[in-house]
């Protein structure tokens, strides 16, 4: 034999191959697994993200219209409907902008706020526990007032500085504006 050329390495034991085939397929399992797991992960956002636009809004409160009831900052899941109910909280969407507003009053509802700002609607006062300073506030209509057809009248609870549909910047909206009614509040900065 020549001094240039050097005897073969061993071979490698049975129980070396075993051994990297082991770690061969750990690897494989491995990175189907992680492929797997991502994949699912994805499609549940994916949903998520769907049945949050189609079916389930979520919107966080901005400003203090709705005070004592929304706090600036609260998040609120919303059901995608227009079909509120007199005293229900609802966002609607108003110059590009979400507001959120208690309704009060219906088409053909007579509404009446008096200087004291106690409201009725056709007659029957509400009770209304969740106003902590009842106002008639910025109010550019005149009372009784009766909801136009196909409209909803809406009003903040923090009635001296709210601007809803005693205001004609908002004025009463339609069912079209409607994005959903609140479902219930999933945080509060509180």
């Amino acid at each position: 034999m020549s001094d240039n050329k050097k005897a073969p390495d061993t071979l490698p034991s049975v129980e070396q191959v075993e051994t990297e085939l082991k770690n061969i397929n750990y690897r494989k399992r491995f990175r189907s697994t992680l492929f797997s797991t991502i994949s699912i992960l994805i499609v549940v956002a994916a949903v998520a993200v769907l049945v949050s636009t189609l079916f389930f809004p979520v919107v966080q409160v901005a400003g203090s219209s709705m005070e004592p009831t929304l706090n600036e900052g609260d998040i609120l899941v919303l059901v995608k409907s227009d079909n509120v109910k007199n005293g229900e909280l609802c966002c609607f969407s108003w110059q590009n902008k979400s507001l959120l507003k208690r309704v009060i009053g219906h088409s053909g509802d007579v509404i009446n706020i008096d200087s004291e700002g106690n409201v009725s609607v056709n007659g029957e006062l509400l009770d209304e526990p969740y106003v902590e300073n009842k106002e008639l506030g910025k109010c550019e209509i005149e009372f009784p007032y009766q909801v136009p057809e196909d409209k909803i009248f809406i009003l903040g609870d923090q009635r001296e500085t709210s601007v809803d549909s005693r205001n004609s910047a908002i004025g009463c909206i339609g069912k079209d504006q409607i994005i959903g009614r609140v479902m219930f509040k999933v945080w509060s900065k509180d």
